[in-house]
């Protein structure tokens, strides 16, 4: 095989791997970099109308990329709603989400009703759900959370910069310091000023 065949089929791979990932800022970088191989690929064979449709999809996904990364820190892109611990649609995403949540939340079974006053958020961009907030009221002016869970598409992206540090949503209600689910796997806290206590983060708001 020579390197030019190698090259092909590497930009063919790579194409077909970006078509797999659910992150969409993943999956615009990938197929990024797969349609500027395949355009050089196609340019060196000379098969100008490949050359021109890689071409364009490279600046298609250029336009997206753009949007999409001045979009992660714009505070109206996304928007905070609560709703009951008992809301339909709330247990619908529980459940869907259910396999990998367990994933990133070993120690949430659910929103329990023991009494403690707890409250849950959607986290929302246009219509669509980014993710899933639950947290309890643990002490004077302190709030637990016990689920802070991110769709996969929006991984890529900070809603927890929105959430937690331009939101207003804890201090809007009395809160003077959020501690995280204990345990949480790959936690992401450190960038948003978070100090790390034992098995969780703490912010002081």
């Amino acid at each position: 095989m020579s390197w030019l065949d190698a090259l092909g089929w590497a930009g063919s791979a790579l194409l077909i791997y970006s078509l797999l990932q659910a992150r969409v800022l993943r999956f615009r970088v990938l197929n990024l970099v797969a349609s500027l191989v395949l355009t050089a690929f196609n340019a060196l064979l000379g098969i100008w109308p490949m050359v021109a449709m890689n071409a364009v999809l490279a600046g298609i996904n250029v336009w997206f990329i753009r949007r999409l990364v001045h979009d992660r820190h714009d505070d109206t892109a996304y928007e905070v709603l609560e709703v009951g611990a008992d809301d339909a649609y709330l247990q619908h995403l529980l459940r869907v989400h259910g396999e990998d949540i367990r994933r990133f939340f070993p120690a949430f079974s659910g929103v329990a009703d023991d009494g403690a006053p707890r409250s849950a958020f959607l986290v929302l961009r246009d219509t669509e759900t980014v993710g899933i907030l639950v947290a309890r009221r643990a002490a004077d002016g302190v709030a637990q959370v016990e689920l802070d869970y991110v769709t996969p598409r929006f991984r890529d992206f900070t809603p927890g910069e929105f959430v937690y540090r331009r939101s207003g949503l804890f201090l809007d209600r009395g809160y003077r310091q959020v501690l995280t689910s204990p345990g949480m796997v790959a936690p992401y806290y450190e960038g948003l000023g978070f100090r790390r206590e034992g098995d969780h983060w703490a912010l002081d708001l």
